[in-house]
């Protein structure tokens, strides 16, 4: 049976009762809420990712970073859980606001066939991520920049090329649509915007009215 695991554990080197307190237990707030990522799901990437946040006297939460992690899209989905629980923290009143939380975010697959891909294949994956992200950066600069028309037709022929390479086809495109419709739900505007951004800076007008509705 296909499966989704996700742990979670708050690492603390000080004493608990200084520490914030998430109101309704954190492990269940993210089992509920999480969205394992595309690309880590579809090359069986699994791992722990590292988030340090702060937060603040009324449990807002006001800076967050991977201190560590693969370096895929599983970085960006435990930033943006740890994300959604802002303004859902008790925090002592001996809390030092200026010192990180640390939450170790463990992603791990079951029913996926990973037991057939090797260990150096799903590296292979994770580099080809990194090495992508640039690619995807460039697709996002055209797109954005189409508009002047200072674009040649063989430079719209490399980007289209580019596109199909990296796998960003309709049905890609349309999953990352549905993703952000998910977000809305949760009330993770800032996620659900991203989702749409990217579907409109790969060329398609699919996203345009939810960008129009919720993102301006």
């Amino acid at each position: 049976m296909k499966g989704v695991i996700l742990a979670l554990f708050v690492l603390s080197t000080a004493v608990k009762a200084q520490q914030p307190v998430f109101k309704g237990g954190l492990e269940n707030f993210i089992t509920k809420n999480k969205m394992y990522p595309m690309y880590s799901l579809q090359n069986c990437i699994e791992g722990q990712v590292i988030v340090a946040f702060k937060v603040d006297r009324v449990g807002n939460v006001f800076y967050s970073e991977v201190r560590n992690g693969p370096g895929t899209d599983l970085d960006k989905e435990a930033l943006r859980l740890i994300r959604l629980t802002s303004g859902k923290w008790t925090v002592p009143a001996e809390h030092d606001t200026a010192t990180s939380v640390l939450v170790p975010i463990n992603f791990q697959l079951s029913g996926y066939d990973c037991a057939s891909k090797s260990q150096e294949v799903i590296a292979q994956a994770i580099r080809a991520y990194k090495n992508n992200e640039s690619l995807t950066a460039a697709v996002r600069n055209f797109y954005r920049n189409k508009a002047s028309g200072t674009f040649t037709k063989a430079e719209e022929s490399r980007i289209l090329a580019l596109k199909e390479t990296l796998g960003y086809d309709e049905a890609y495109l349309q999953q990352r649509l549905s993703d952000g419709r998910k977000k809305l739900e949760q009330n993770d505007k800032q996620g659900a915007c991203e989702e749409f951004q990217f579907v409109k800076d790969m060329g398609s007008e699919i996203a345009d009215e939810l960008l129009a509705r919720h993102c301006n």
